[in-house]
């Protein structure tokens, strides 16, 4: 069992069925959730995910609810949501809640040495409190870490795994660690996690949930060998939510951060190699670089992954 703090953003579906799929995997046990930035109707959409488990566990935001609420009216006359449309329509929870600790205070009481922090956004609660005086002064073992996000490109990758996107490519702008360079930067430099990985886009900009994937996860709800029935409503809430967006799109989703998620419960999923990473130009790149304690991925086994994704 894996002690895991999720730090995510809810942009798109991708974050989202991620909480769903760490709520439910009999391998985790969820100890807090940190949101980017932190709106009301994000800790809404949050709270009532756990709710369906019934789970109580930390919630944090990046900044207070209801101050961003007040500074999104004075800047642009109501509330900005900063949850995608698909949340809403899809599922059913009240809309605003802004009842959620500082997400520097939950990072900082639930991460440790036997925790892992996965990241799904840009990295400004987790630069936050890596800032704090505390941890600067004291740099406490806070555990390992995988974060979605990254580039790893020519010299990294051999060019039979590059993507025909990103051919011949040294660098790349990667949103997660532009969404924050500087908190990236500092996350980088920390010396207090044991392990850094990061699922980047050279791999996970190959990885769909599609129909295909689909009916893989339809199958599975039909199946009695659940090894938990909170295993079996997670994946009948990620059924509910992808039939929907299959029905809209029917090429499919990319699938970043349950990519990501995945990784940091089995890192036998990927293959990788040791790295550092560097920002030049609003693009971030990867230099070989053994001995760093950096690892960035470069290939993926998809049946393991799916084995992983339905707790085979």
């Amino acid at each position: 069992m894996i002690d895991v703090v999720w730090d995510m953003e809810t942009g798109d579906p991708d974050d989202f069925l991620t909480l769903l799929l760490l709520l439910g995997h009999p391998g985790v046990r969820l100890k807090a959730v940190t949101l980017t930035p932190g709106s009301a109707d994000q800790v809404a959409i949050v709270r009532w995910a756990l709710a369906q488990f019934g789970v109580d566990i930390p919630l944090g935001a990046g900044q207070d609810p209801a101050a961003l609420e007040r500074q999104d009216v004075r800047q642009h006359g109501a509330p900005k949501p900063r949850v995608s449309p698909w949340h809403w329509t899809t599922y059913t929870p009240e809309r605003r809640d802004h009842e959620a600790a500082p997400a520097v205070d939950v990072l900082g009481q639930s991460l440790g040495p036997d925790t892992m922090l996965v990241t799904g956004g840009p990295l400004k609660n987790l630069g936050a409190l890596l800032a704090t005086p505390e941890v600067q002064a004291k740099t406490p073992d806070l555990g390992r870490w995988v974060a979605q996000g990254g580039f790893a490109g020519e010299g990294v990758v051999p060019p039979d795994r590059q993507l025909d996107q990103f051919k011949g490519l040294v660098t790349c702008p990667t949103y997660n660690l532009n969404g924050a360079p500087k908190h990236a930067l500092r996350a980088l430099a920390y010396g207090g996690f044991r392990d850094r990985r990061f699922v980047s886009k050279n791999v996970c900009h190959g990885v769909f949930y599609d129909a295909a994937l689909h009916a893989v996860f339809q199958r599975r709800v039909a199946e009695d060998d659940y090894p938990l029935e909170r295993t079996r409503l997670a994946h009948r809430l990620i059924v509910q939510g992808m039939s929907a967006y299959l029905a809209r799109s029917p090429e499919g989703k990319k699938f970043h951060d349950p990519l990501a998620a995945c990784c940091a419960l089995e890192p036998d999923i990927g293959e990788w190699a040791e790295v550092e990473l560097y920002r030049e130009k609003g693009a971030w790149g990867a230099r070989l670089a053994p001995g760093s304690g950096t690892r960035i991925i470069t290939g993926y086994r998809p049946e393991r992954f799916v084995e992983v994704l339905t707790a085979r």
